[in-house]
């Protein structure tokens, strides 16, 4: 079930009349989430309805251990349960059907959004930065939160338990803007990412010897485009989805094109990813005080970065050149200091030449292979200039696409509190109007969401 398809719209009006029906009593509300969250992986394959469960209740027992006990040894080992109950998961699910093409324990979603959720609740507690929550019901919830579990956000489970736990009350402002994030999410993927995949993208990226060189730099950039209105796209939904039930759940995205270097990228790009890898790989690494070891720890922890994405060569060297991408911004600020631009030109070249950067490591991520990565990079050294196959319609589009992406956030904000301004029902002729354009531009309908298959 698709975060754009009309069966989700069903399930999602559904999920939020039933939620708040019973919202003020704590366990029927909890228990409508989590129905609903089984029902999700159901849809996908009811192989999940034993897997989810099975893995939720590991861990909720390994935290309670870990509350409850202050020996040492035995928390390390409670951890080290969760750790290979999570890891093992990914490795069956997502790797192994990678490596093994006869692996039977192949099913279509990898988990992997689930796997850091989960394990950033048992790394909490045994960081002792979180308490075990006692309810089995709202730790269930918690961590198989459907809003999130396709592609995140990545959201810690120690901060979505406090929330889950309180009394709500149905806010008109909250409601508006959530419809206008589910519409906003909805526009960004159907309207610009899908077009884009499917009219410039896909066609570069999987012949590129039959384009010229500019064509096919025209499809990276294309990609780096279709990349983020697909993701932000879903984060929009999954923040809106989760708002309509009175949860509040982290930013993903903040004009990544934006940085001024890699490091300021990171800060902006897939947010929660980032956080987490910061947070629980780079900071468990020893010695990080030492001259050398944050250098070696930026790197590894990318191009660890790079394997959660995908069992492939392409993904290591993807995280790998991230991760030494970051270990030079740091050297030299820590050299030269952070630098302050002092002006418009100056903060255009510098966020000019990191774009091309992580354009160059985006080719790694989408081809199919090292020898698709070597083809495409030949025909952008090529030089030829024919752009016949740059319609038009592809060129609005990309125009489109770069000033939705650079417009001022306060412009975002301004259209965000008109539409919660309006009444409900002109709320409504407004979502109606949308989606009726999406059904006459998109007419192909939805692809799935690009980081679904991670």
């Amino acid at each position: 079930m698709l975060n754009t398809s009309s069966a989700y719209f069903v399930f999602l009006a559904g999920v939020f009349f039933c939620y708040w029906a019973v919202a003020r009593w704590r366990s029927p509300a909890l228990a409508v989430v989590l129905a609903a969250n089984y029902f999700f992986y159901a849809r996908w394959d009811l192989a999940y309805l034993v897997l989810i469960p099975a893995a939720s209740l590991v861990d909720y027992l390994c935290a309670l251990g870990m509350q409850q006990s202050k020996r040492v040894w035995w928390r390390r080992t409670l951890l080290g349960m969760s750790l290979a109950t999570n890891v093992g998961i990914l490795i069956s699910l997502k790797y192994m059907p990678a490596w093994d093409r006869s692996w039977k324990w192949a099913l279509p979603l990898g988990l992997s959004f689930y796997c850091f959720q989960a394990l950033s609740y048992t790394l909490d507690v045994y960081r002792k930065d979180a308490k075990a929550t006692s309810s089995m019901l709202a730790h269930f919830t918690a961590v198989s939160f459907f809003p999130t579990i396709l592609a995140g956000p990545i959201t810690r489970v120690s901060n979505l338990l406090p929330q889950l736990e309180k009394p709500k009350v149905l806010n008109a402002t909250d409601g508006g803007r959530a419809l206008f994030l589910i519409g906003l999410g909805a526009m960004k993927k159907l309207l610009v990412a899908d077009y884009l995949a499917e009219n410039l993208v896909n066609r570069i990226f999987d012949f590129p010897k039959l384009y010229s060189g500019i064509e096919v730099l025209a499809g990276v950039y294309g990609y780096a485009l279709q990349l983020y209105f697909d993701f932000s796209g879903y984060s929009d939904i999954a923040i809106g989805s989760a708002l309509l039930l009175g949860l509040k759940i982290p930013q993903n995205f903040n004009m990544p094109y934006s940085a001024t270097n890699i490091a300021d990228f990171w800060r902006r790009w897939h947010i929660s990813l980032s956080s987490w890898l910061r947070d629980y790989v780079y900071f468990s690494f020893p010695g990080l005080r030492g001259k050398w070891m944050p250098y070696v720890a930026l790197t590894l922890t990318m191009v660890i970065g790079g394997v959660w994405h995908g069992a492939s060569w392409n993904f290591v060297i993807w995280g790998a050149l991230h991760g030494m991408g970051l270990a030079l911004c740091r050297a030299w600020q820590s050299w030269r200091g952070a630098k302050k631009w002092d002006s418009a030109w100056s903060r255009g070249f510098a966020t000019f030449w990191t774009v091309q950067f992580v354009c160059f490591c985006w080719i790694f991520f989408r081809a199919a292979s090292i020898e698709s990565v070597v083809e495409i990079l030949g025909q952008i050294s090529s030089l030829t200039l024919s752009a016949g196959n740059l319609s038009g319609s592809i060129l609005l589009i990309t125009a489109i696409a770069i000033a939705g992406h650079y417009a001022p956030k306060k412009w975002l904000d301004a259209s965000e509190g008109v539409f919660v301004r309006v009444p409900f029902y002109a709320q409504a002729v407004l979502l109606l109007l949308l989606a009726l354009s999406i059904k006459y531009v998109a007419a192909t309908g939805s692809a799935p969401f690009v980081y679904t298959q991670f």
